[in-house]
C-alpha cells in the first residue's frame, strides 16, 4: 500500500488517538476550575471503533500509537484497549500520556496488556505550586504513581513532560533535573502554547527551551546532543558524564513542523491534521454508517494529504484552534 502523506511530502507515522475528553484536573493552562461541557457517551469513539481506525491507520504505514486525554486513565478499562492495539500487526510503539494520578492503580495492568512507553505530565515538584496548576492537591499520588511504574521495565522510558512558564518553572528546574539523574526518568519541559480555554496565553509567559538549557548549563556544564528520528518533536541531551536525559520541546521559539509526522483522532472521531487545525474530518459518521474500510482509509488519506504545512504561531496569520488541549488529545 502507498505510504500516507501530505501535500508537503511528509510521510506520517504517529497517531495520537484520545480516548476521552474528561479530566480530574483543572490545571491553570487546560481548562476552567468548574471544567468544561463533557462529551456525552453516545458521541465518544467506542473500544472497537478505535481498534477498527488503529488497525486500518497501521494498514496506510502508522507505526507509533499514543493514547491521550483529557485524562485517559479515567476511561475504564484502558488496558482492555491496549491489550486489543497491541495485537495489531506492524504497530511498532504503543504509549500513554497521563497526569499519573491513577498509575499506583493501573501500572501493573497497563503492563501486563502491553504498553510499552508512557509519558506522565508533572509541572511542579512543590506540593503547593502542583496544587495551584492543577487545582488538585494531589502530587503525592502523582510520585507514588511514578514509584510503581518503575516496578515493570516493559514499560520504558519513562517520560515526565513539564509545561515550561516563566516565572513559575524557572526555580524547579534544576530539582528535575535532580530527578532525572537520580531516577532514570526523561524529563522535558514544553513551551507554553495557545491552547487554554481561558485563551489567557501571552507570548511573554513562555519560557523557552533555550532558556531553560542555559539554567541547567551553568550548573551541569554543556549538555550533550542525542541523536534521534528527525520527526522526534525534543530536542534530547545528556549530561558530560553520561548520567540521565533532558529534553526540549519548542513549538513556539523554534517549530518543528516541516518534519512533522503526526496525526489526531478526538474522542468523539474527529480526525485532526495539526494541533492548531481550525477543521477537522468526521470519522465517527462514516464509520456508523457502515463505510467499509476502503472508503474510511479514502477519508484518512484525504485528510491526510490537505495537512497543514505550519502552525504560524507567532505570525499574523495564525488562528487559535478551534478547541482546546483536552478536547483534542496531547
Amino acid at each position: 500500500m502507498d505510504p500516507l502523506v501530505d501535500s508537503y511530502g511528509r510521510r506520517i507515522r504517529n497517531l495520537r488517538i484520545s480516548i476521552t475528553d474528561k479530566c480530574n484536573f483543572r490545571c491553570t493552562y487546560c481548562m476552567p476550575a468548574e471544567g468544561l461541557p463533557w462529551l456525552k457517551k453516545a458521541e465518544i469513539l467506542t473500544y472497537e471503533e478505535i481498534e477498527r481506525l488503529a488497525r486500518l491507520a497501521v494498514s496506510m504505514g502508522i507505526e507509533q500509537i499514543r493514547l491521550t486525554g483529557g485524562e485517559p486513565l479515567v476511561r475504564r478499562d484502558v488496558p482492555d484497549l491496549v491489550r486489543r492495539l497491541r495485537q495489531i500487526e506492524g504497530l511498532r510503539s504503543l504509549s500513554l500520556t497521563t497526569n499519573g494520578v491513577l498509575l499506583k492503580q493501573l501500572a501493573r495492568p497497563l503492563a501486563e496488556a502491553g504498553l510499552t512507553r508512557i509519558n506522565v505530565s508533572l509541572d511542579s515538584l512543590l506540593r503547593e505550586k502542583f496544587a495551584r496548576l492543577t487545582r488538585r492537591d494531589q502530587l503525592d499520588r502523582v510520585l507514588e504513581g511514578l514509584e510503581e511504574l518503575e516496578r515493570y521495565p516493559t514499560i520504558r522510558p519513562i517520560k515526565i513532560n513539564a509545561v515550561a512558564m516563566r516565572g513559575f518553572t524557572e526555580e524547579e528546574v534544576l530539582d528535575f533535573v535532580r530527578l532525572a539523574r537520580r531516577k532514570g526518568y526523561v524529563v522535558r519541559w514544553i513551551e507554553f502554547m495557545p491552547l487554554d480555554a481561558d485563551q489567557i496565553w501571552r507570548k511573554e509567559d513562555i519560557l523557552t527551551g533555550a532558556e531553560i538549557k542555559a539554567i541547567i548549563e551553568a550548573e551541569y556544564g554543556p549538555l550533550v546532543p542525542l541523536r534521534g528520528d528527525p520527526s522526534e518533536t525534543a530536542r534530547r541531551y545528556t549530561f558530560s558524564d553520561g548520567v540521565g536525559e533532558v529534553g526540549f520541546i519548542n513549538p513556539v521559539s523554534e517549530p518543528f513542523c516541516s518534519t512533522c509526522d503526526r496525526i489526531r483522532l478526538t474522542a468523539d472521531g474527529q480526525l485532526r491534521t495539526c494541533l492548531f487545525a481550525t477543521e477537522e474530518t468526521d470519522l465517527r459518521t462514516p464509520l456508523r454508517s457502515g463505510a467499509s474500510d476502503e472508503e474510511l482509509m479514502a477519508i484518512i488519506r484525504s485528510a491526510v494529504w490537505h495537512k497543514e504545512l505550519k502552525h504560524y504561531i507567532g505570525d499574523k496569520r495564525f488562528r487559535r484552534a478551534n478547541r482546546t488541549m483536552s478536547m483534542i488529545g496531547g
